[in-house]
């Protein structure tokens, strides 16, 4: 039978801690779909969802 320690149950808990999210992996959503438009048509024809992609990243925290 095992039994588990406070201390490693609050080292688990530290291990688990969140770590930041990157630019990168944030909306990934509005990300894909920008790039398939970007990619597909330019940048030019796909202003609503580059804006769209930068509301999603700006409303995570980021700075754009």
């Amino acid at each position: 039978m095992s039994t588990l320690s406070a201390a490693s149950v609050e080292s688990s808990a530290e291990i688990v801690e969140k770590k930041p999210l990157k630019p990168c992996c944030a909306c990934p959503e509005t990300k894909k779909v920008r790039d398939a438009c970007i990619i597909e048509k330019g940048e030019e024809n796909c202003s609503i969802l580059i804006e769209q992609h930068k509301d999603c990243m700006r409303a995570l925290g980021f700075k754009i």
